[in-house]
């Protein structure tokens, strides 16, 4: 009893701390989404599922999730065979890698807001600089409203996205990289391995805890992002960039439907439940110990 009480003392702090400003926030968001409260009326009338039946209705909600989805593949697919390709040419402990990882940090370490208000002045048709870049190479045929074009706005923020956040996804790779032993190595190499077949068989099925955290991280990185998005486009041009975190903004402060944009939060929930339990139960069983 003693144990307990001295464990539970510890633990007491950060319970608190994870049960107010998580456990009651995602609760209250589950009773305010069976409600019609607008944000600021004390006074809510339950409302059942109508928010939820709503929701099946409304096309908005349709296009957020297609484009949700399309966010959380592409920024998934990019930023993990951008990250493992940036750590498999700087898992080395020389000089010169370990200055290249620390550069390829800096932009995981700088605000998503920042980030965003640079890149959009970047993408400028008039005076960005990737289009007086592609101009001065003679390229001008390929300068676009990047932010602007409703077909083009949403790979523009994936596009930035994978930039800011691709160091982050190495470092992990890095660190798996580096733990694979080198007699692993050794063998596979007096096998007669080549470097692909040492690549296949010995290092990719060793770094799978590293790929497992990845793919559920981003994946789930890619179905919240809001804040590039916010900066970049509002959801614009139309409703071409908005996403699910858009939508429920939207819904919450420009139209005052707190019940509806908690119904939408729910939907999001549970999105990001099903998916990473799923992830981790698929990716979980290609883990090898060593």
């Amino acid at each position: 009893m003693r144990k307990i009480w001295v464990d539970g003392t510890f633990i007491l702090p950060a319970f608190l701390v994870f049960t107010v400003f998580l456990v009651i926030p995602v609760l209250s968001s589950f009773y305010y989404s069976l409600t019609d409260w607008n944000g600021l009326d004390p006074a809510t009338q339950f409302i059942g599922i109508s928010n939820y039946t709503k929701l099946l209705s409304d096309p908005d909600v349709w296009n957020a999730i297609k484009i949700t989805f399309l966010v959380a593949l592409c920024l998934t697919v990019g930023k993990n065979a951008l990250g493992l390709t940036l750590a498999l040419g700087l898992q080395g402990t020389g000089k010169v890698s370990r200055i290249l990882r620390v550069w390829y940090l800096i932009p995981v370490m700088l605000s998503a807001l920042a980030i965003g208000y640079i890149w959009a002045y970047m993408y400028s048709p008039s005076d960005g600089i990737v289009n007086t870049l592609l101009r001065t190479i003679g390229l001008g045929g390929a300068a676009q409203d990047w932010l602007g074009n409703s077909d083009l706005a949403i790979y523009s923020i994936i596009f930035v996205s994978i930039w800011h956040f691709v160091g982050f996804t190495m470092i992990i790779y890095v660190a798996g990289l580096q733990s694979v032993p080198s007699e692993v190595y050794e063998a596979a190499y007096l096998d007669g391995a080549g470097r692909w077949s040492m690549f296949r068989n010995v290092t990719f099925p060793l770094i799978a805890q590293s790929f497992t955290v990845n793919i559920v991280v981003n994946m789930i990185v890619g179905i919240k992002i809001f804040d590039t998005i916010f900066v970049m486009t509002n959801g614009g041009p139309g409703t071409s960039t908005e996403n699910l975190s858009i939508l429920l903004y939207r819904q919450a402060f420009s139209f005052d439907r707190m019940g509806y944009a908690s119904a939408i939060a729910v939907i999001m929930f549970i999105i990001i439940l099903v998916l990473s339990l799923l992830q981790i139960f698929v990716l979980r069983k290609r883990e090898v110990e060593y």
